[in-house]
């Protein structure tokens, strides 16, 4: 029995972070065991939401070298540029025919994201559909799953909608994909928020012990706990989560410590600095290879991109024969 296909992507925003890594990574390594896995670098995504260019094709292998350095493996998850395949431009172009600005303008995420980037009053055609851009991406490779979080979850119910959509207008060619959603929530920044390189409040997987000291030396923690001694408050302590994350074993009883006034912020800090570093070390050490390596790494998407290309090429010849076009 053949198995399952999932298509995941990230944009090219240069060197991951532990967010990305608890957020996607981890649950990709894990189900390339299972899954037939296509891994996209969204380039033309970026265009969405910024122009400045000069550094994308650096920043996309970056990328790729983070995901060969948690543990994809290109045997089993192709790992391919976006904008390499023009067929997703494509489907896209058909795609967006089928959807009404009213039904993209309701996207929560959408709307968050222009939010968040000041973009509400000049937000682009591009960004706004934005989402069927991401419906050909999945549709493309005709993936019958999709992990992502759950602020993207919108995304993959407009996936659905279009692969609902063409199938009635045209004929059947695209299954209607899973959600498949993160097990961890996400991971604070430093800061409480969303991590974030824009906002500066990212441990980054490339990051070297004393960097990731030195950051989390900087995290939030209890601003009403003034003493070692005074009673702690863990939920919504951003050094906590991260306990709860890489430490889980530990985690009731540092809770019962921090607030009784047992463990000091300080203190868990540097427990929690030492822990990340360990979780980080094997990832920094193959980091390394592939950063001296890089004639390699090309090579790895270069061979991505024709796998993927040839799947793509097939799904838009059934694509065209449904459509009469060409």
């Amino acid at each position: 029995m053949a198995k399952k296909r999932i298509l995941s992507g990230m944009r090219p925003t240069g060197r991951l972070h532990l967010g990305n890594y608890v957020g996607a990574l981890e649950n990709w390594i894990e189900l390339q065991k299972t899954y037939d896995s296509y891994h996209m670098v969204a380039d033309w995504h970026m265009l969405t939401t910024s122009l400045e260019t000069k550094n994308i094709r650096e920043d996309s292998i970056e990328v790729v070298i983070d995901w060969l350095a948690t543990g994809l493996d290109p045997e089993k998850s192709p790992m391919f540029v976006q904008s390499h395949i023009r067929e997703h431009a494509e489907l896209h172009l058909i795609l967006s025919m089928l959807v009404t600005v009213a039904r993209l303008q309701r996207n929560p995420t959408v709307k968050e994201q222009a939010r968040d980037l000041g973009l509400e009053a000049n937000m682009s055609y591009g960004h706004l559909g934005y989402p069927v851009l991401q419906a050909a991406d999945i549709l493309l490779y005709k993936a019958d799953a999709v992990p992502v979080g759950e602020d993207q979850a919108p995304h993959v119910e407009i996936t659905r909608e279009l692969a609902r959509r063409f199938n009635f207008v045209f004929q059947e060619v695209f299954p209607e994909p899973e959600t498949i959603l993160t097990q961890f929530a996400r991971l604070p920044g430093l800061d409480g928020k969303k991590m974030s390189k824009s906002l500066n409040n990212a441990i980054y997987l490339s990051d070297s012990p004393e960097q990731v000291s030195k950051s989390m030396m900087q995290a939030y923690t209890d601003p009403t706990r003034m003493r070692k001694t005074d009673p702690g408050h863990p939920e919504g302590c951003v050094v906590f989560a991260y306990h709860e994350k890489f430490a889980p074993e530990t985690a009731e009883q540092v809770c019962a410590d921090c607030k009784a006034g047992a463990l000091g912020c300080v203190d868990h800090k540097r427990q929690m600095a030492q822990v990340v570093s360990e979780t980080l070390e094997p990832i920094r050490e193959k980091r390394i290879y592939f950063e001296t390596h890089r004639d390699e790494v090309k090579d790895i998407i270069r061979a991505g991109d024709e796998k993927a290309r040839t799947v793509a090429v097939q799904t838009m010849e059934d694509v065209r024969k449904a459509v009469c076009l060409g």
